[in-house]
């Protein structure tokens, strides 16, 4: 839980606010889709670390619980939690016969882990592999035939945690964020040298001040309003997390804090390097997913430019960043169910 009389959230007003306009539903946007075809259970399991992760189990009410099936674990977008997007790749991958689990990343959601919304990498690679031994445990799954896929800086962490679990069969990601590069570079390089020393000093001195009994601060990722000055990707993000379309709430949370990490986080970021030795997962397929019009459309060609066969760089047509995220008529889970139906051999 995150006590707003305890924490200081960095940037949540923003001046000269604008009225909010109707969220765009456009291509069937629908991040909270449920199937008729498909059993959700909650579930939480342990962390090599001794910590929970919280996740849900999707499973197609034709399941055949004598046969072992394929499964597929799904990461959300960074700073969210399993009910944003996650869980409607999830369903949709279950509805094509796949055992399928979303899950939270550690410090936030329904995951264990404080300060709240902060970010170790080694944690959220884990969690990739904590969801697999979680999997692995149930008789109706093929330990031989697990994969999965992370949706925007879950890639990275589902990169990181591929290279050195071999057990994660096959690897997908959709609009994802190299979450080291991201906060190093920024977008397109646009963040200089000095800025990058200027961001980890504020960082460390924040440490200090915890250290002295200060309040956890945190960076708020996407506004809570938007103005006439506004730029296209916080307008993007915000017409997603600040909208009926996808804001959620997980319960012991406090409001507005979705895509927020404490700031003595940037750091961590920092110092990852989830495309470093990429190419070691191959033989094991890689698919990379993106919008043609996405802002982080950068990452996944640094990804497939580093990887190693067999991987494939697929574009979806004039599909942004955060489409990917809910719309169901241009996410592509036709080619997300052939790519996993052929790399962990069917259903």
């Amino acid at each position: 839980m995150l006590p707003q009389s305890k924490n200081t959230v960095v940037g949540m007003v923003l001046l000269n606010a604008i009225s909010v306009m109707s969220q765009n539903m456009s291509f069937g946007a629908d991040n909270f889709y449920r199937s008729d075809n498909v059993t959700k259970w909650p579930v939480t399991f342990p962390t090599q670390y001794d910590t929970t992760v919280a996740g849900n189990l999707f499973l197609p009410d034709s399941l055949d619980r004598s046969a072992n099936h394929s499964a597929i674990v799904v990461g959300h977008p960074a700073g969210a939690v399993k009910e944003q997007s996650a869980d409607l790749y999830a369903t949709k991958m279950a509805e094509q016969g796949f055992i399928t689990i979303s899950i939270d990343h550690p410090f936030f959601g329904g995951s264990s882990g404080t300060p709240r919304n902060s970010i170790s990498t080694d944690l959220l690679a884990e969690a990739f592999s904590a969801a697999v031994d979680f999997l692995g445990t149930q008789q109706f799954v093929d330990r031989e035939r697990i994969g999965a896929i992370g949706i925007c800086g879950s890639g990275s962490y589902l990169i990181s945690a591929a290279k050195i679990d071999p057990r994660i069969a096959a690897v997908a990601t959709s609009s994802m964020y190299n979450m080291g590069a991201s906060a190093r570079n920024g977008l397109q390089n646009s963040v200089s040298i000095d800025q990058r020393k200027a961001t980890l000093a504020s960082a460390s001195q924040q440490r200090w001040a915890q250290v002295d009994g200060g309040e956890v601060v945190y960076s708020l990722g996407t506004p809570l309003s938007i103005t006439n000055s506004s730029g296209a990707v916080p307008r993007e993000f915000y017409d997603f997390y600040r909208t009926s379309r996808g804001e959620y709430t997980p319960a012991g949370s406090a409001p507005n804090v979705t895509t927020g990490s404490a700031m003595t986080s940037q750091a961590n970021l920092m110092n990852f390097y989830p495309f470093k030795d990429i190419d070691t997962i191959s033989p094991r397929p890689m698919l990379f997913i993106s919008g043609d019009q996405a802002h982080s459309r950068e990452f996944s060609e640094d990804a497939y430019r580093l990887a190693a066969e067999p991987k494939e760089l697929y574009w979806v047509p004039g599909a942004g960043h955060v489409d990917l995220y809910d719309r169901v008529e241009l996410i592509p889970f036709g080619k997300l169910t052939r790519f996993f139906q052929e790399s962990l051999g069917g259903n």
